[in-house]
């Protein structure tokens, strides 16, 4: 099963379509807006799109009649608050008109998913989940984890819900089957057995020890084991081996006891593994103190293959079912959804939704909530889950808030900070120079406005630090004047972190202060005396002497927290680029040098440095390299 597309094309489909303001109303706002806009729209399914100020989307929806839906915001039928101060901000309101609802459904959850508006449900940490990989572009297939997009050709098994469970899943399957991990590349290159042989974790292809046939059986045993055909591979390989000790062939009866012992460990290892469920997606709801959880389990040939814990964005007034509803169409949105999914509330739509995910899939999903046995009792599991989890949240939520009010009364702050800016640079002796910003709030970090930039400036001097966190305020801030000037301030700071003392402080102030960015908070966190932990000093804009807290202040270490997490993304960006430059090859800066000459070349020559020091008539001598190109890289070399 593939990923699937949106069913609806959305580029230039909106303005073709754009039935509201359209240059002669632009004084227009809220249901005026939407009265305008009925006499054009049609009696059809489709999706809908309220537009604020700046052009920001403020809401996305589907609807099977589109002019019965506006019809009813137009005469102020609100089943929310929220839905009434977002239609008093609407400036316009913009349509695709579908062939079904179902296709508006489908184009509805890309639609949320892409542009975030601020008045729906919104599914956060949506990342993509790895999968494990039976590669069949190999004579000798590979078993690898995966993540992103299919586009190697073999069959996927998943999704699991964190690397942590599909490595150790990977881990088991190598002792059970001896299939190879390495990339055909360390394969082809072998000339002895790898340490993975040693330890019986594969079955050495690469140099002949199995051949063709016998390491084809091994894949296909794999594959009837993640499929879920557990019961059947254990008892064949049961009786194989009682027919080897049989057969006096204690070594290969030994062999085939440790696959079984492997195959066992997989199922005991998941807490949950029902027998009657051999594929599913146990998605249950948990709400408590204004927020909902939702806790997904993956069931796959009969094995729980781990589980995620999610925290959608709503308001307070939204039903659980609606909650719900939402979460699935975002949720599937971007991956393929299992035969059945159980659910611990019935959610809004859920025949529309099933409908939608079947079309999708090209089989028929169902979603249904389960009343009684073992479903029921998977399901009480995972509503479990789901409200321990959000009691962590919850508990969480508290002590950032707490130490966030701290910060507030520390500071001098007006209220307490919704968004803190963290800033850090990294650097190796002044190469590779990396700029990092983190974003903390009251829910913790906030992962997803994290910011790297990559230092433009070539006449800073190596490892100028002053210079590095001039550019990175100057680019950041910049980018939110003009955000402010076209009437978005989302992302607005409360406060801002600097990682170092008086110099910094005061460098961040001057950029600040150029670009007329006022009622921010700055402050440098400088580490003490020989750089102690513990003994950090904080200073202010305007203050004289350095703020000292005490060893044992909550307040002090939750900005080591800040700054440590500052830290750490600045430095592991740093050394992602810095790999990145090492493996760099010096044919790459010449222009005109792709693939298949650089191959040749390095073919010829041997590397890199010796196709530098050739001379012009070697270089013509190259196949595939004209005089031109020759004379191109002769001079690249030469300056």
């Amino acid at each position: 099963m593939t990923d699937s597309k949106p069913p609806v094309a959305e580029a230039d489909r909106w303005d073709r379509l754009n039935v509201a303001n359209d240059g002669d109303s632009d004084d227009l706002v809220g249901i005026p807006v939407l009265e305008r806009a009925l006499k054009t729209l049609p009696n059809r399914p489709g999706v809908y799109r309220m537009v604020g100020k700046g052009a920001e989307i403020l809401y996305v929806g589907k609807a099977k009649n589109l002019r019965k839906r506006v019809s009813a915001y137009a005469q102020g039928r609100y089943h929310t608050n929220r839905i009434a101060y977002m239609v008093r901000e609407t400036l316009a309101l913009e349509v695709i008109v579908t062939a079904s609802e179902t296709e508006a459904l489908l184009l509805e959850s890309n639609l949320i998913k892409r542009h975030r508006p601020r008045y729906n449900v919104i599914l956060r940490d949506d990342k993509s989940f790895p999968y494990i990989l039976i590669a069949n572009d190999h004579d000798f297939p590979q078993i690898v984890k995966h993540r992103g997009a299919r586009n190697r050709k073999g069959e996927y098994f998943g999704p699991f819900a964190s690397a942590k469970s599909v490595n150790r899943t990977l881990n088991t399957l190598q002792k059970a089957f001896l299939l190879r991990s390495c990339t055909d590349s360390v394969y082809h290159q072998r000339t002895r057995p790898c340490l993975l042989y040693q330890i019986k974790r594969c079955s050495a292809p690469c140099v002949d020890y199995i051949d063709q046939d016998g390491y084809a059986a091994l894949v296909e045993d794999a594959r009837r084991f993640l499929r879920g055909d557990a019961s059947t591979l254990k008892k064949q390989l049961s009786e194989q081996m009682d027919d080897a000790a049989a057969g006096m062939e204690f070594e290969r009866a030994a062999a085939l006891r440790d696959r079984i012992r492997a195959l066992s460990h997989v199922q005991e290892t998941e807490s949950i593994n029902p027998d009657s469920i051999p594929e599913a997606d146990v998605v249950a709801l948990a709400r408590d103190g204004g927020q909902i959880c939702i806790q997904v389990f993956f069931i796959r040939a009969g094995q729980n293959w781990g589980n995620r814990a999610y925290f959608p964005r709503h308001d307070k007034d939204e039903t659980d079912e609606a909650v719900l509803a939402a979460f699935l169409g975002q949720f599937y949105d971007n991956k393929p959804a299992p035969r059945m999914i159980l659910t611990s509330h019935e959610a809004d739509d859920a025949t529309l939704i099933a409908d939608a995910l079947s079309t999708r899939s090209d089989r028929t999903v169902r979603i249904s909530r389960p009343q009684r046995g073992e479903r029921r009792a998977v399901m009480a599991h995972a509503i479990d889950n789901a409200k321990e989890a959000l009691a962590r949240r919850l508990a969480e939520s508290a002590t950032h808030i707490a130490m966030l009010e701290g910060l507030a009364d520390m500071f001098d702050l007006p209220a307490m900070p919704q968004r803190v800016e963290v800033y850090d640079n990294s650097h190796t002796g002044g190469t590779d120079q990396i700029g990092a910003m983190i974003v903390a709030g009251p829910e913790g970090f906030e992962k997803r406005a994290y910011r790297t930039f990559n230092i433009k400036d070539k006449t800073l001097s190596p490892g100028d630090d002053f210079g590095m966190m001039r550019e990175v305020l100057t680019r950041r801030f910049t980018r939110l004047v003009k955000s402010e000037e076209a009437g978005d301030a989302a992302d607005r700071p409360d406060l801002v972190l600097i990682d170092g003392g008086q110099g910094q402080l005061s460098e961040a102030m001057r950029v600040l202060a150029d670009l007329g960015v006022e009622d921010i908070a700055l402050v440098g966190v400088a580490k003490g005396e020989d750089r102690n932990a513990g003994r950090e000093r904080l200073f202010l804009p305007d203050t004289p002497q350095p703020i000292s807290l005490g060893p044992r202040d909550p307040l002090l270490h939750y900005i080591q927290r800040l700054r440590d997490e500052a830290h750490r993304f600045a430095i592991g960006t740093h050394r992602a680029k810095r790999g990145k430059s090492r493996l760099k090859n010096p044919l790459d800066e010449v222009g005109g040098i792709g693939p298949k000459r650089k191959k040749a070349l390095l073919h010829h020559f041997g590397s890199a440095k010796a196709v530098a020091q050739a001379s012009l008539p070697d270089l013509q001598a190259v196949a595939g390299i004209s005089e031109t190109v020759a004379q191109r890289i002769y001079d690249h070399f030469r300056g």
